[in-house]
């Protein structure tokens, strides 16, 4: 049977952050849906360092979102990918998502989460507490707030959570990600 993967998304998410995961699970015959809150084109942000303190941010390509977030039955799904980028403090918004991260940690499946993933995950401290994870580094207060670990290496893996600090870390995240939305390495 076909495994399918469930991408959380909204406007403003990291470009390679999205896309590398999207390509990724295609590539390994994932059926991947893309959710927003509301079906449509998403625009997708490039960040980079280029001699700032912080991030710079200019416009990325259009990616399709073909479902809403009140349209997801999580339990349809094997896997779920949470991207960075600025979608990340405006989806936490809907009421839709903390349900839909709930379901993945109470089920044990996979959840890839990158950057500035944590803010979704905020939704469900009830699922962070003395749990592992990386983030972008500005993401760190937020993680200690949940009651979790900042990990300061690049990629961690805590159980079923997989987490990636930025995009240059996605070939790690994805790999373990895969495997274990192929049912190798993630203990009950």
């Amino acid at each position: 049977m076909t495994k399918k993967v469930l991408i959380l998304a909204g406007d403003a998410v990291e470009a390679l952050e999205i896309y590398y995961p999207y390509f990724r699970c295609l590539e390994e015959g994932f059926e991947t849906t893309i959710a927003a809150l509301s079906p449509k084109k998403l625009h997708t942000v490039v960040h980079d360092f280029i001699g700032w303190d912080t991030y710079t941010e200019k416009e990325g390509y259009l990616i399709e979102a073909t479902a809403s977030f009140e349209a997801i039955n999580p339990e349809e799904y094997d896997g779920l990918i949470i991207p960075g980028g600025r979608a990340p403090e405006h989806m936490r918004l809907s009421e839709h998502v903390p349900v839909i991260v709930r379901h993945f940690f109470e089920e044990n499946k996979p959840i890839a989460a990158v950057c500035h993933a944590a803010q979704v995950l905020s939704t469900v401290r009830e699922h962070m507490k003395g749990r592992e994870l990386t983030a972008y580094i500005a993401c760190k207060p937020e993680v200690e707030a949940l009651g979790s670990t900042y990990v300061s290496e690049s990629n961690h893996t805590d159980g079923n959570l997989i987490s990636g600090h930025a995009w240059p870390d996605l070939p790690t995240l994805m790999k373990e990600f895969v495997k274990q939305v192929n049912g190798v390495g993630v203990e009950a």
